[in-house]
């Protein structure tokens, strides 16, 4: 039974997307000054109007206005932004729980990690083809005067039996733009530097029956704040598996490692890819439950949908025997006092090769 399934991408252009880079940035300078900095720094934006809220424990000095005005010059914004900031230290109910003779969990909470076989990336297809497309329009509109930051994209890809995709259906992409180009203009010049380049990887999936949808809405020169308003942490299955694996609520951008809807969803994708890539499954699940102040998490889940190599106990025991979920034990394995974070926030966290949890790991 064939189905057909859409994920999407949005470029840095977007509002949250802004927010959540500028976000990001404030946690790698922190992290750079302070590898021990609690932080959950966030932000919201409208036209000109940016408004930082959160809180920060860390021995670290940041000029948060200085990094937000950076990060705004390089998206492409030149007008000047009024910013307000509301920042305070963590609750020291919540640090008393988690900063203890071994990193506890930073609060209760469920996350998933998913892997597929799909992709030489281990992600599904969709998701992989809607952030190449958007990384490589945000590449383009960078040469030009006549394109701007704000963009999105979507894709829809049949699937044959569930499991395998077979045909790339439809391309949609909308991308913010000049007065001075008209949609023929727009339609020509996505298609030859973004659309056609990204799908030369992906031509066994693409054929005359693929439809391509370009700036549908006719008009897109309204962008970013200005068109939108914008905060941190509103586009998580963007940031995850475009809507195939389940994710657990929380965002990731602007907390530090301690918080495990974070650092536990990067290493619950870890181990799903490690189970995949290691060919003990063809697809993976896996749902991991914490409690606040405590290391352990509640209850871990396996979801394989049927495609396991081996048995379950199997499977368990790989995991039981290579991987440690508590979250000290997932910081030191994958480095996440790193200042690693402000690239995460745009293109997706996961499928990523410069990310340590999408590496393979060597197995006992």
């Amino acid at each position: 039974m064939s189905k057909i399934i859409s994920s999407e991408s949005v470029n840095i252009g977007h509002p949250d997307k802004t927010c959540d880079t500028i976000s990001d940035a404030f946690l790698d300078e922190a992290l750079r000054q302070d590898p021990d900095s609690q932080m959950a720094v966030e932000c919201a934006i409208k036209n000109n109007r940016l408004f930082i809220y959160g809180e920060a424990t860390t021995h670290a000095v940041i000029d948060y206005e200085a990094i937000a005005r950076k990060v705004l010059r390089d998206i492409g914004y030149t007008n000047e932004f009024l910013i307000d900031k509301e920042i305070s230290e963590q609750s020291p109910d919540i640090h008393q729980a988690v900063v203890k003779e071994e990193l506890m969990a930073n609060d209760q909470g469920l996350v998933y990690g998913y892997a597929t076989d799909e992709t030489p990336e281990f992600m599904p297809l969709p998701i992989m083809v809607a952030h190449k497309l958007m990384k490589k329009y945000d590449e383009y509109r960078r040469t030009t005067e006549f394109f701007f930051a704000d963009a999105k994209s979507q894709v829809s890809v049949n699937y044959d039996n569930g499991i395998d995709p077979v045909h790339i259906e439809t391309i949609l992409i909308s991308v913010s733009h000049s007065e001075r180009l008209s949609n023929s203009e727009i339609h020509s010049l996505v298609m030859e530097n973004v659309i056609e380049p990204v799908l030369r990887e992906y031509s066994t999936y693409v054929d005359s029956k693929t439809s391509y949808k370009i700036n549908p809405s006719g008009k897109f020169t309204i962008w970013g704040s200005f068109g939108d308003s914008g905060c941190v942490g509103r586009k998580i299955v963007v940031d995850t598996y475009g809507g195939i694996g389940r994710v657990g609520g929380g965002c990731f951008s602007s907390k530090n490692a301690s918080k495990v809807d974070r650092s536990a969803a990067y290493y619950a994708r870890f181990v799903a890819r490690n189970i995949v890539s290691h060919g003990l499954a063809r697809r993976c699940e896996i749902q991991l439950a914490y409690a606040i102040g405590e290391a352990e998490p509640m209850s871990i889940y396996y979801e394989l949908f049927g495609t396991e190599a081996v048995s379950i106990e199997a499977i368990k025991k790989f995991v039981f025997d290579n991987f440690s979920f508590r979250p000290s034990d997932i910081i030191r394995e994958l480095g996440l006092l790193r200042p690693i974070y402000q690239p995460t926030a745009c293109f997706g966290h996961f499928g990523r090769k410069e990310f340590p949890w999408e590496q393979d790991k060597d197995i006992k």
